[in-house]
């Protein structure tokens, strides 16, 4: 059995926030739109005015910060006072996993606007739930994708690009992942294997990230939206989640979660500890010292990390590292590799990464 997921409706473009209400119509009345205190100072009128327009109901709440059980159960409460059909996310990460949490919760419709596009979560069915320390605690899921993914590229533009760059170590990691799913015989999210389409859309993620990410990130260190910013969006928030939630995720993405428990890395963004996680991954695979370092040189060229200092963690102490191994192993994608790898593989891969991208600097 193979199973495809995959968002109903993705809507991109410059501008495209204004009609956020016409492409929320078809799912209801009343919408429950979750954000940060920023994005509705910035953007809130914008979004209330185009529910307007659209002849809708809406209620703009701000998220307490931290995506937790209690901040989800809290806002589901306000929304079934509302009387929300739909769940509206707009921001960062932890503001669309909240509002997916919360639409999960009371078995609404979920919509996504991400702000920034620093990784895939907005058309994922997955939700990321974390403790009030942002220490991962549960994986939730969604019955479906979102409905709606809508993502303005000039609002993307305008944000800091370390979110840019982050999005791309999410996204460019994927074909490996994918790959090595397939190889390992291991299964995705769905329960299911790799299918084909999730392979095609992880290769064609990897090749359109390494023709257009360079100058997307020139473009929005500028502010501005060109067709390599909408390539490169595209690829990272909508081709980005095809390919893992059809392909599957494995050691790249299981280093990610070892260094959300490093004191030293506190405030460094998901997508550079995948892109690091990748360095490692390759290392395990046997891949070539000249295939990894071109590839750190591409890194560089966009700005991701390739070392643990780039993290914070001048001189790393063994005990760091070790952590770092240890703490990868809880992540289920670990599983997902063959041959099956410990903790002890793990601290050797990272110290040969070390020294390998010792030798660029």
């Amino acid at each position: 059995m193979r199973i495809f997921a995959a968002t109903s409706r993705y809507v991109q473009g410059a501008g495209a926030l204004d009609d956020l209400g016409r492409y929320c119509r078809p799912l209801g009345s009343h919408a429950f739109v979750i954000t940060d205190a920023d994005m509705a100072k910035l953007l809130g009128a914008r979004v209330t005015a185009s529910f307007e327009t659209a002849e809708m109901a809406s209620s703009l709440e701000v998220f307490p910060g931290e995506i937790t059980h209690a901040a989800i159960a809290e806002l589901a409460g306000r929304a079934r006072d509302f009387g929300a059909d739909m769940i509206v996310g707009l921001g960062g990460g932890k503001a669309l996993d909240t509002a997916k949490g919360v639409a999960l919760k009371l078995g609404a419709r979920s919509v996504s606007v991400p702000t920034i596009a620093s990784n895939d979560g907005p058309a994922s069915a997955a939700i990321a739930v974390y403790d009030e320390h942002h220490i991962m605690q549960d994986i939730l899921h969604l019955p479906r994708n979102p409905e709606l993914v809508l993502a303005d590229t000039q609002v993307i533009a305008n944000a800091p690009v370390r979110f840019l760059r982050a999005g791309i170590g999410d996204a460019i990691s994927k074909k490996f992942e994918a790959e090595a799913c397939a190889a390992a015989g291991a299964t995705t999210l769905l329960g299911t294997p790799a299918s084909l389409t999730g392979l095609m859309a992880a290769d064609a993620c990897y090749q359109i990230i390494r023709q257009h990410a360079v100058a997307a990130v020139r473009a929005v260190e500028q502010k501005q939206v060109n067709d390599d910013l909408e390539a490169l969006v595209e690829a990272t928030v909508l081709l980005s989640t095809l390919s893992f939630e059809n392909g599957g995720l494995s050691l790249a993405h299981a280093l990610a979660r070892g260094f959300s428990y490093l004191e030293r890395a506190r405030g460094t963004l998901h997508g550079d500890h995948v892109a690091y996680g990748l360095l490692v991954q390759l290392v395990m695979e046997k891949r070539s010292q000249d295939f990894i370092l071109e590839l750190c040189g591409f890194f560089r060229e966009v700005g991701l990390p390739t070392r643990l200092a780039d993290f914070g963690l001048e001189q790393p102490t063994a005990t760091e590292i070790r952590e770092l191994a240890e703490k990868s192993m809880v992540s289920p994608s670990a599983a997902r590799f063959a041959p099956p790898v410990d903790a002890d593989q793990l601290e050797v891969a990272i110290r040969q990464v070390e020294a390998i991208t010792a030798a660029q600097n």
